[in-house]
């Protein structure tokens, strides 16, 4: 891959690390950052019965988000780290290399369109 593609990729999944990041800022707190690992929260609305429902549904509502943010953040970072390892842009089932247009619709692909 040449560099200046994997410069713009690598500038891609920065941008989407830190939008990620910056979502689930809002309704998680980080557990392990490095990792991508978060912990959904919720405002303490109060002491009573209604103020602890008010708590359940936000943290319901959050929990499904934050997961999937997560997954997202995680994936961000695990390509991340195999373009530090030399290994990105290479399908993980084949070992063939991931078309360019591929990884640029989705810079974290795992792997190439046939697998």
């Amino acid at each position: 891959m040449e560099k200046n593609v994997q410069d713009e990729l690598k500038a891609l999944l920065l941008k989407e690390k830190a939008e990620l990041e910056e979502n689930l800022a809002r309704i998680a707190r980080p557990v392990d950052k490095e990792k991508g690992d978060y912990e959904t929260t919720f405002g303490e609305v109060g002491a009573d019965r209604e103020d602890n429902t008010t708590e359940v549904e936000q943290y319901t509502d959050n929990l499904p988000v934050e997961i999937t943010l997560e997954k997202n953040l995680q994936e961000v970072i695990s390509a991340l780290d195999r373009m530090e390892k030399g290994t990105y842009g290479l399908c993980e089932n084949c070992q063939k290399e991931i078309d360019i247009e591929r990884l640029k619709a989705n810079p974290s692909a795992k792997t190439c369109i046939k697998c």
